[in-house]
């Protein structure tokens, strides 16, 4: 194999940078608008829905107004597709959870794991409930009828540890409220040059709940 690399290597010409394979089942079109997101993302994040301009999110990703309407057609669309690229990630993290055979507890931090890192990682700060206001009727409703599909989830994950006996009883459902509505303001105080990285704020969440839930 290091052979192979430093043979290939030794033939690149030098001061140009060799251009990085895409995979080849990759969609240029779907990997745009994905960038898009994380650029909206961040822009409502720290101006707010209202304070942040298309001509702002474009000129991050080095694109032109025009551009950026070729793939969202306006700005309430992309606040849309940042809400349901977060709940698509959700929700698949949420069924492989669910289908990995492992004790409720484990499952449970594995869910807190990978929602803080969604939220904070994948699309810069994107709340299950930023900036819903802004949202059209249809939009709106298309949002809280899959988010209420995940609190479902998370509800049932909860319900199952303590039917087993790994968590202690209570209110699924107000515990599902606390731990979605912990999680979900982490954006609204997160700093990302701040002390805590998204890795030690994964971990203390994760640490905290299943902690705070486990069977005395």
């Amino acid at each position: 194999m290091s052979e192979s690399i430093t043979s290939t290597a030794a033939r690149a010409k030098p001061g140009r940078p060799r251009r990085r394979k895409r995979p080849r089942n990759a969609d240029p079109q779907a990997s745009t608008r994905v960038e898009i997101l994380k650029s909206a993302a961040a822009a409502f994040r720290r101006l707010g829905y209202h304070g942040a301009t298309v001509e702002e999110i474009a000129a991050a990703l080095h694109m032109k107004k025009g551009n950026l309407y070729y793939y969202f057609k306006n700005k309430e669309e992309i606040l849309f597709a940042c809400h349901q690229y977060s709940l698509d990630r959700l929700m698949q993290i949420l069924h492989e959870v669910r289908q990995s055979g492992l004790p409720a507890d484990e499952q449970l931090r594995r869910l807190v794991h990978a929602f803080v890192h969604t939220i904070l990682d994948e699309l810069h700060g994107t709340a299950l409930f930023l900036d819903l206001e802004a949202l059209s009727p249809p939009h709106l409703k298309a949002v809280i009828v899959r988010r209420d599909e995940f609190d479902r989830g998370v509800r049932t994950l909860l319900e199952e540890g303590m039917a087993r006996g790994v968590f202690a009883r209570g209110d699924q459902k107000l515990l599902a409220f606390a731990l979605l509505g912990a999680v979900n303001w982490i954006p609204r105080w997160f700093n990302p040059s701040g002390a805590a990285t998204s890795q030690e704020i994964a971990d203390l969440f994760a640490d905290f709940f299943v902690a705070g839930l486990r069977r005395a």
